[in-house]
């Protein structure tokens, strides 16, 4: 038993092993050629933040645009190779799951991936818009904007994770109601508590003006609603479900 438990034990550490070097092999691979494209990028990039504002972005140090596109590649190098990783990973976990539970994380990775995807779209061609525009509102004859590269796409990258994080509200409302963790008719009690929650999470997370904080509270809390209502939705199946089932007992005991 001993011998066998360690050989198990063994066979999943090189397979995590395997795993591992699969993943960090297809990142390098991948970086050298995505670091050319890079710059076409960061421009595209640029024109949509900035829209129809004629707004020069200035480097400081010698170096920030070559570190700057550095960072940009090795992102773009993860969010290219996600699928890859992410299918080496599933072949790492699945041995080990249920059919069930197969299904469900399929479901849960898919819908969290798409609501991270709608976040980060939703943020680059709406939310970071509308906020370059309300701060180069600001400007007057002796009142003229630099902007920094850095400081923009780091805020860029920073807002843009940040909104695919809270867009996975929905699910977790889902999921909290789904699975019985609380009860409908106590969060829809406690909206006030939860929008306050929001706000000083947006607060936290969020460069430290309003309208930042505001651009990322208000469609948070919106998308809790939407978790709330097909939580309900499904809470209302359950217990149609429920009451079928009931039924049918009855009439087989009759």
């Amino acid at each position: 038993m001993a011998a066998g438990k360690e050989a198990t034990f063994t066979e999943h550490l090189e397979a995590l092993r395997a795993t591992l070097i699969k993943s960090l092999s297809i990142l390098a691979i991948g970086l050298v050629p995505i670091y050319f494209i890079t710059p076409y990028v960061l421009e595209t990039l640029i024109k949509i933040i900035l829209g129809k504002n004629t707004v020069t972005l200035n480097f400081f140090t010698p170096l920030e645009v070559f570190i700057l596109q550095l960072k940009m590649a090795l992102l773009l190098d993860i969010l290219v190779c996600f699928p890859y990783i992410s299918k080496q990973v599933w072949k790492f976990v699945l041995p080990g799951l249920y059919d069930n539970e197969r299904k469900l994380i399929k479901s849960v990775v898919a819908v969290s991936s798409a609501l991270f995807i709608a976040g980060v779209l939703f943020c680059m061609f709406f939310i970071l818009p509308a906020l370059i525009n309300f701060g180069l509102g600001f400007a007057t004859d002796e009142i003229r904007p630099v902007l920094g590269i850095d400081n923009i796409l780091t805020l860029v990258i920073r807002i843009s994770f940040i909104f695919g994080l809270m867009f996975q509200f929905p699910l977790i409302t889902y999921a909290l109601l789904h699975f019985n963790i609380v009860n409908y008719e106590n969060v829809k009690s406690k909206r006030a508590y939860v929008f306050v929650i929001i706000l000083i999470i947006s607060g936290i997370l969020t460069p430290p003006d309003i309208i930042s904080q505001l651009f990322l509270t208000i469609p948070t809390y919106a998308l809790f609603e939407i978790g709330l209502f097909f939580g309900k939705k499904c809470g209302n199946l359950n217990n149609y479900s429920d009451l079928n089932t009931t039924n049918r007992e009855g009439k087989n005991h009759v």
